[in-house]
């Protein structure tokens, strides 16, 4: 199978993807020029979105803080870039467990020139419905931990190494935060809805204190997120390389927001059409339940 540039199996766009996801055209100079010497901090950087990063960025003399919870394909990732001009430094943590969590800050306070960019990228989704959940509080409890409370957690200590380095944060979100709430996603999207709205409030203080703010209201993306959900293998999907090179884009342009250009049309439709769409699900849910 052909591979992409930054090591991800190339997979085309269908007809209806390559107009949902216009490609991305991305100024390889600006951007070496605005990384070069510079500290990156990725998390969830042993797949998808966060392992497409870390290909493209490891063509950039930069220093590459790469974190997520898989030792194996961590370094495998690491292997791959050790003949570029990158240095990169794997950390193995699983940001849940607080005393993992404690031990990468750590490692981050204690670098010698800071830090220059923080790309939150780890997250989880989980698709259960309210009745499958009633004995499962503990996927609220890690959902919530994961999606929120690390990503906080971490800002609260590197806000003053952005700082000093007049950094930038890059936050992972999703549509679905701007969007009328889906059944079955309830904890997935209280927790990304609930770190969107911390850092949005949040936003004004740090950009006064020089440090850019960034949020990618991300649509579908084909990583192994997604795999669990069936019927996603039949819905365009944004490919996760050419999520990484919008990011990569926004390390230069420093803008505010991202999302797909269709997103503004979604959000009125919520609004103008909120008890239809209601209704409609209402009824495709009844009816899934009489065909079980």
């Amino acid at each position: 199978m052909p591979r992409s540039p930054f090591g991800q199996p190339s997979q085309p766009y269908t007809f209806a993807e390559r107009l949902l996801f216009p490609r991305t055209r991305l100024h390889s100079g600006r951007l070496a020029e605005e990384l070069y010497g510079k500290t990156v901090l990725i998390t969830g950087a042993s797949s998808g979105i966060g392992e497409q990063m870390a290909y493209l960025l490891g063509e950039l003399p930069v220093h590459l803080i790469l974190v997520a919870r898989r030792t194996d394909r961590l370094l495998a990732v690491q292997q791959r870039l050790e003949d570029g001009p990158a240095t990169v430094t794997v950390v193995t943590a699983d940001l849940r467990a607080p005393d993992e969590l404690d031990r990468l800050v750590d490692v981050l306070l204690a670098l010698p020139r800071g830090l220059d960019v923080f790309i939150s990228n780890a997250g989880l989704s989980i698709n259960r419905t309210l009745a499958a959940s009633l004995d499962r509080f503990h996927d609220f409890e890690r959902t919530m931990a994961i999606n929120y409370f690390v990503p906080v957690r971490l800002l609260l200590a590197l806000v003053p190494l952005l700082q000093q380095n007049q950094g930038q944060i890059i936050n992972m979100s999703t549509i679905n935060a701007r969007l009328l709430p889906m059944p079955d996603w309830a904890a997935y999207q209280a927790s990304k809805t609930a770190f969107d709205s911390w850092l949005r409030s949040s936003s004004a203080e740090l950009r006064q204190s020089g440090i850019s703010v960034t949020t990618f209201y991300l649509p579908l993306v084909r990583t192994e997120m997604i795999r669990p959900t069936a019927a996603y293998d039949r819905m365009p999907a944004m490919c996760p390389v050419e999520a990484a090179k919008q990011i990569a884009r926004s390390l230069y342009t420093k803008r505010k927001t991202w999302h797909p250009w269709w997103l503004p049309a979604g959000e009125l439709a919520s609004v103008l059409f909120r008890r239809p769409i209601e209704h409609g699900l209402e009824r495709r849910r009844r009816t899934r339940d009489a065909d079980r």
